[in-house]
């Protein structure tokens, strides 16, 4: 029997709220999840902090069952990707973390700070976290960047440039009041607030 091909692109199948069970077990199921919330390792080097927030719906309500990827550099604009060619002073730290959000809507990552990253024109870019969100009703998961304020490349950053100057708040990260270095990201899903997200 001949097979066919379908034509053009296929569509993605929504995440929720079944995923938790394979990808975010959060200790609910008898096995550890594959990638996890803390990506600090013992020979990372690098300023530790922690990014924490809740993800809302537009009408403001929180998403108990979102999940969250991050994909970041380390604190010297490294990526542990087989096309960074450049030396790893940090061998065990991957850049790649996940969480489910909680009851409500609550996620943390602790990670460190990235360090600065070159875009394809060799343009420099602030330290930022590329974030994906996946959610139950959205047959796409959509894509973000999370940066962090008190930066002053934040001025110059070519991406943070596209985005109306209005909307650019919607992707800083707050640094909180303390000794630690805790940064608060809200993730709006859509409404008045909602987050910035990038067509890619």
């Amino acid at each position: 029997m001949q097979q066919t091909k379908p034509d053009g692109l296929t569509p993605s199948q929504t995440v929720g709220p079944y995923f938790a069970y394979g990808l975010t077990s959060n200790g609910k199921y008898d096995w550890n999840d594959a990638f996890s919330n803390n990506l600090v390792t013992p020979d990372t080097s690098g300023e530790r902090i922690r990014i924490e927030g809740q993800v809302f719906d537009g009408d403001g309500a929180v998403v108990p069952d979102c999940m969250l990827e991050i994909w970041q550099a380390d604190a010297q604009g490294r990526f542990s990707d087989p096309q960074d060619k450049r030396a790893l002073p940090n061998s065990s730290f991957k850049g790649f973390g996940r969480i489910g959000t909680d009851a409500k809507g609550g996620y943390a990552f602790d990670t460190i700070k990235p360090g600065h990253v070159a875009d394809p024109d060799g343009k420099p870019q602030a330290p930022h976290i590329v974030l994906a969100v996946f959610a139950r009703g959205m047959l796409l998961h959509n894509y973000s960047r999370i940066y962090f304020d008190g930066e002053a490349a934040n001025a110059s950053d070519p991406v943070l440039e596209l985005v109306p100057a209005d909307r650019r708040a919607t992707l800083i990260a707050t640094r909180q009041p303390g000794g630690n270095a805790v940064y608060r990201f809200n993730i709006h899903l859509q409404g008045d607030k909602e987050t910035v997200f990038f067509d890619v």
